[in-house]
């Protein structure tokens, strides 16, 4: 961090980082430095104290019939790691930013169907799984007993049964959502929209492996290489510019599968057909003037788009 700040003259920075980073040492490291940062915060694995105000109705404010949303500023001390090789108590203030989201709910619920249609199987078939293969629907179940040796499950002393009160308990906090941050004065949803400006760096990632055909490189040379991933870079800047020029309203990957699709086939002397148009390609023509809607064109007229898009 302190190497991309000389490098770049970067001044004060915000760490924007799911909760694997959320850490005391990750925090105390921001702050001494002035910088700040914006974590998300697990709920399920929260204290008491969290958990209760996450669960507290009370400041909700609602947005629409499947969103609401609330925060506070909350001390709290952290543990530190110290020169001693120990760690040392430091209050710090924070902001929170608790929401609900229905499709994040539907989501939970959705990614834990599996590990309970697995747990519930376990249950009356144990026999067929071991401790290898009972990962995701173990903690759904009580009485699991491992052989030490073997991994098989072990049940002469004791029945495995279905935990239905740790469900319980998971299914509360579907669709919670918390983040805290150092940055107390900007707004609850400033706070969110930096959040989610993390997910558009995964996205990119993504997208120059995936859909710029990043990885894997079929290529030996070190130049060609580094040739390769440049061209893909510029690909992804170039389509990221695109997309902030359409308003952020569609994905990277959906604006470049129009792309893909909306090419001119040769038809007969001068003539190109154009056989693929959708809502992109039209947001595309009314707000950045590039016609890719017409079914047909002249060799002068798409040499005409193409001299445009030089220009601007």
């Amino acid at each position: 961090m302190d190497k991309v700040k000389k490098d770049y003259q970067v001044g004060r920075t915000i760490v924007v980082a799911d909760k694997g980073v959320n850490t005391a040492d990750n925090i105390a490291f921001s702050l001494t430095r002035g910088d700040g940062y914006v974590y998300s915060q697990t709920v399920r694995g929260a204290n008491k104290e969290l958990k209760d105000y996450v669960l507290y109705e009370s400041d909700y404010r609602k947005i629409g019939e499947d969103y609401k949303i609330k925060s506070r500023l909350y001390p709290r001390e952290i543990a530190v790691s110290n020169v001693n090789g120990g760690r040392t108590k430091v209050r710090i203030d924070e902001k929170q930013v608790v929401f609900y989201s229905a499709d994040y709910d539907r989501k939970a619920k959705a990614e834990r169907k599996v590990a309970l249609l697995k747990a519930w199987e376990l249950v009356n078939n144990p026999a067929r799984y071991n401790k290898a293969i009972s990962y995701g629907a173990a903690k759904y179940v009580k009485n699991l007993v491992f052989d030490p040796n073997t991994g098989e499950i072990l049940t002469t002393r004791c029945k495995p049964f279905f935990d239905e009160e740790k469900l319980r308990q998971e299914e509360k906090f579907d669709g919670y959502y918390a983040i805290i941050t150092s940055e107390w004065k900007k707004t609850d949803q400033e706070i969110i929209d930096i959040y989610r400006g993390l997910w558009r760096i995964e996205e990119a990632f993504k997208v120059t492996k995936s859909d710029l055909a990043a990885r894997p490189v079929y290529l030996s040379r070190n130049d060609h290489i580094q040739a390769h991933f440049l061209i893909c870079f510029v690909a992804l800047v170039i389509v990221r510019l695109l997309a902030l020029s359409l308003g952020n309203k569609y994905s990277i990957p959906s604006i470049v599968k129009s792309l893909k699709k909306a090419s001119g086939s040769h038809l007969e002397e001068n003539w190109y057909v154009f056989d693929y148009a959708d809502e992109i390609t039209k947001v595309i023509n009314e707000i950045l003037g590039v016609d890719l809607n017409r079914k047909y064109l002249r060799l002068g007229e798409i040499k005409k788009i193409l001299g445009s898009t030089k220009k601007s």
